[in-house]
């Protein structure tokens, strides 16, 4: 495993790309720090033609307990350190969301606030049995606004509100129920399960997966007509893809197409 960062660590194999929030003792909380770190990582990966699907991953019994409220109150009266702090953890949910590679979040351990926001922005998530998650900020007097983006656009309204307003755990069966997670397996089948899923996903064509993950976000955004308009459109501009036509070509030839990512 290559350290690109002491916070995160980076690991490239067959296509996938995992990536460790690395600092366990401190609860691999979004500190400044850990979120400059994740960034770069990120910066780096969407240019990666080798990397064809990412994990995130964390070290350690939590996986990511949101931000690091020692480094919050140390800055009680620092306002632009402040929303330095929360502008930069809102470009790194979207730099997720915009990775041109879908996105795994590997779950073994507790995620609260910003953790939890972390989870909701991935594409996918598999999560152990004993992991946990929620956004508490109420409990201390500070909501979870921005978790809230993307919580919310991951699980019924009247759930998102619920998991908003009293700050209570849930469980990862009831994180899968709700649309938080994709599926839950035992702590000691998380590796293979992640693994099989990320292996899956990288045996398509990485220039296929980048259209399709591109539209899928964006015509969520838009209204049915104007939704169904735009995704005509990507349809379009797939099949005259290399990759688009090979896969109509393989599937009528009854053979395993030869993917060009382009």
């Amino acid at each position: 495993m290559t350290a690109t960062d002491t916070l995160v660590l980076q690991h490239s194999a067959d296509g996938i790309t995992t990536v460790t929030l690395n600092q366990p003792e401190r609860r691999n909380s979004l500190s400044m720090a850990m979120l400059e770190a994740l960034s770069r990582v990120l910066t780096d990966i969407a240019s990666d033609d080798h990397s064809r699907v990412v994990v995130l991953a964390a070290s350690g019994p939590v996986f990511c307990a949101g931000h690091d409220l020692k480094e919050i109150r140390g800055q009680f009266d620092q306002r632009d350190a402040q929303h330095r702090l929360f502008a930069l953890c809102s470009k790194v949910m979207q730099q997720i969301v915009g990775l041109p590679k879908p996105v795994i979040a590997k779950v073994n351990g507790v995620a609260t606030a910003a953790g939890c926001q972390l989870v909701a922005s991935c594409d996918l998530a598999v999560a152990s049995e004993p992991s946990r998650f929620a956004t508490p900020g109420v409990n201390i007097g500070l909501f979870c606004s921005t978790p809230m983006v993307a919580v919310s656009r991951n699980v019924s309204p009247k759930h998102a509100m619920e998991m908003l307003l009293t700050g209570n755990m849930i469980g990862a069966g009831r994180a899968e129920q709700m649309g938080l997670v994709n599926q839950v397996v035992p702590a000691d089948g998380l590796d293979e399960a992640v693994h099989q899923l990320a292996a899956t996903i990288a045996g398509k064509s990485s220039h296929t997966l980048k259209i399709g993950k591109e539209a899928f976000y964006k015509q969520a955004e838009m209204g049915l007509t104007e939704a169904y308009d735009y995704t005509s459109r990507v349809m379009t501009d797939n099949l005259e893809a290399l990759d688009g036509q090979e896969g109509i070509c393989a599937f009528l030839d009854k053979r395993q197409p030869e993917w060009q990512d382009r």
